[in-house]
């Protein structure tokens, strides 16, 4: 029996979203750093390409701890529409949701800026579709890049493939949009760049203040020119819908 004098044991299940999150902010190494084989665990948005060997192993492993919490729910593994969910759940995280994170980069082809473009190029209304790495539920949006190009400009085209690449993990989006922009400015070396998101985020919506369908975040990176030059700023976001 406790003694009344005796601190009482804090239980993480009984803290909100902000009082877990302050509670973790203030214990270091709360979980370890690597799995029982040596392999470093890394940050939910962090990327670490996986062989064929590897993403097949991590599959099964996986679709096992899918089954596990199938137990828990009690969730009838007769019923034929759960039968098999844990093996698709496990491809999907995967091969899909987190595929940002196992993959390596998508090939970029860069070109001479011949004719010594000056002005805004922008792709916009490309796909957002993350995870909250908070809570696991999905962030869905669009995305819009501009930039004002230097010695090299890449086929718009490519701007889709390296939001997907960044998209598809963990993330939350203020960090997403300095990902995506600090990649660009590595590969492009750009006078000035933009990026904008505006996503909507179910673990807003889906649970928690239960928000409207059509609450959105909108956060936006500005890099270079587009940092400083007002008038840069307002033709970009005027171009792109957000003015």
């Amino acid at each position: 029996m406790s003694s009344l004098n005796e601190p009482q044991r804090l239980s993480l299940v009984d803290l909100d979203d902000e009082e877990l999150e302050r509670q973790l902010l203030r214990t270091i190494q709360l979980y370890p750093q690597e799995n029982a084989k040596g392999q470093v665990f890394f940050d939910a948005n962090g990327n670490h390409p996986i062989n064929e060997v590897e993403r097949a192993e991590m599959t099964s492993q996986l679709e096992q701890k899918f089954s596990e919490i199938f137990e828990i729910l009690r969730i009838d593994r007769n019923d034929p529409n759960s039968m098999d969910t844990p093996f698709r759940l496990s491809r999907m995280w995967i091969n899909e949701l987190l595929a940002g994170r196992f993959s390596a980069p998508p090939k970029m082809t860069v070109f001479p800026n011949r004719k010594n473009v000056d002005e805004l190029v922008i792709s916009k209304n490309i796909k957002i579709m993350s995870v909250c790495s908070h809570h696991w539920q999905p962030i869905s949006g669009t995305c819009s890049i501009g930039y004002v190009p230097r010695d090299k400009v890449i086929g718009l085209s490519k701007f889709t493939r390296i939001v997907e690449w960044f998209s598809r993990r963990g993330q939350i989006q203020e960090e997403l949009g300095e990902q995506i922009a600090d990649f660009l400015i590595e590969m492009l070396d750009p006078i000035a760049l933009g990026v904008v998101i505006s996503s909507k985020h179910y673990c807003m919506i889906a649970r928690g203040v239960e928000a409207s369908e059509s609450s959105v975040m909108i956060t936006s990176v500005m890099r270079g020119d587009l940092g400083s030059n007002q008038a840069l700023r307002n033709e970009f976001l005027r171009l792109i819908g957000e003015q």
